[in-house]
């Protein structure tokens, strides 16, 4: 018989395989434990006691109250609601909401229904390495500006984006600031007072969780509406039985990515710097996406010259490694990357791209395989293109 294929998971941003460690606290929430927390029963207490437990762990990790954190259905749910129960509230004051171009679709497309909506709403350009412009955000504030709404780190090129200065910026100005911190909160540390953030989403599954579970953090004060109606749940602004053993999951993989943080960082930006050195020494006409150091600890995001991406990814998976082009709720589809066009990158350099996340468990033999596997694949498919042959005949 062969041998087994190897798995060189390096998708990170698009999921994380859920810690042991939070399946186990999950597990009985199923079984054992599973009344529902708003009967009034003590067998249904524990369930309760469970979700506030779990919300506590949370609101320390951000320096929030207890009562700020709002359970929901994950990281779009949460952009969703912050988005569009803000644009409801603060109708009467204003119409005019910011976000940028490199925004994650949750982010982009609430912008694109509340415009149909009667909302307007300014898209702000980067600079090339995905940083928003301070000074541009200054100019597009206007007296009907009720919200701010940018991201903390980007999801395809991991670039961090100066969130302090936002949030101060906003402030000021008395706008409402929401960042959607769903590939930074477990991987950067956060206080929401210290940067003037009004609202952040979250998702489990980006660290170590479950999916299906996420958390909108609405600072106390914020006039919001309900977003799903029905019945009492999260203290009337969320209705539907609570996921309790989602929740439970949730609090431990925060529990655990807090206690991690500083050596599981460090190591992963140390072999992250390791993979983006060979690789941009070793094959040639190749760029890196983001900001060198300003980004998140585990991403690194290339583009190769004469490369379609798509091909790259499936030759990849044939060596048995995880990695994507862009962001995977839009891997499905053919369009270069925005965040790529929005950094100035022409077409087909952004179809040339490669996004690879690594995790704790990430070991540089791998990368090297990995690396070594890049090298091979992308000289093959350079070898198919003729515009690679054009271009080495100096067309």
């Amino acid at each position: 018989m062969g041998e087994e294929k190897r798995l060189i998971y390096l998708d990170n941003a698009a999921t994380t395989r859920t810690a042991p460690e939070v399946v186990e606290a999950m597990l009985p929430y199923f079984t054992e434990t599973y009344g529902n927390p708003s009967s009034v029963y003590g067998f249904s207490q524990k369930s309760r006691e469970a979700i506030t437990d779990a919300r506590e762990t949370i609101a320390k990790a951000l320096g929030a109250r207890t009562e700020e954190i709002y359970f929901t259905a994950g990281g779009s749910e949460s952009d969703n609601w912050a988005i569009k129960a803000a644009a409801e509230a603060y109708r009467s004051r204003g119409n005019h909401i910011i976000t940028s171009k490199i925004e994650h679709h949750a982010v982009l497309h609430t912008g694109e229904w509340l415009k149909k909506q009667g909302f307007e709403v300014t898209y702000l350009d980067v600079d090339e390495n995905g940083t928003v412009k301070l000074e541009e955000l200054k100019k597009a504030i206007r007296p009907t500006t009720i919200l701010i709404s940018i991201m903390f780190a980007n999801n395809e090129i991991g670039t961090i984006q100066p969130v302090r200065e936002i949030g101060k910026i906003a402030k000021e100005h008395g706008i409402l600031f929401h960042t959607d911190a769903v590939q930074a909160f477990g991987q950067l540390p956060i206080r929401v007072d210290e940067l003037n953030i009004d609202m952040l989403s979250s998702s489990a599954h980006k660290l170590n969780g479950p999916k299906g579970i996420g958390f909108l953090y609405i600072r106390k004060g914020v006039k919001i509406r309900s977003f799903i109606h029905g019945g009492a749940h999260e203290r009337k602004r969320r209705a539907g039985t609570e996921n309790v053993p989602g929740i439970v999951g949730y609090g431990a993989a925060v529990e655990r990515a807090m206690r991690t943080m500083e050596d599981r960082t460090a190591r992963e930006k140390e072999l992250r710097d390791y993979l983006i050195g060979r690789v941009l020494k070793e094959i040639p006409y190749t760029r890196l996406n983001g900001h060198r150091t300003n980004r998140l600890p585990n991403n690194a995001n290339f583009s190769f010259q004469f490369v379609e991406g798509e091909s790259l990814l499936i030759m990849l998976d044939m060596d048995g490694i995880c990695g994507s082009s862009g962001s995977a709720c839009t891997s499905g589809s053919l369009d270069p990357s925005h965040v790529l066009l929005a950094i100035g990158l022409p077409h087909e350099i952004a179809h040339g791209s490669l996004r690879l996340t690594l995790s704790e468990e990430t070991t540089k033999e791998e990368l090297d395989y990995v690396v070594e596997s890049i090298r091979k694949i992308v000289e093959k498919l350079r070898a198919m293109s003729p515009l690679y042959e054009d271009f080495l005949r100096g067309k």
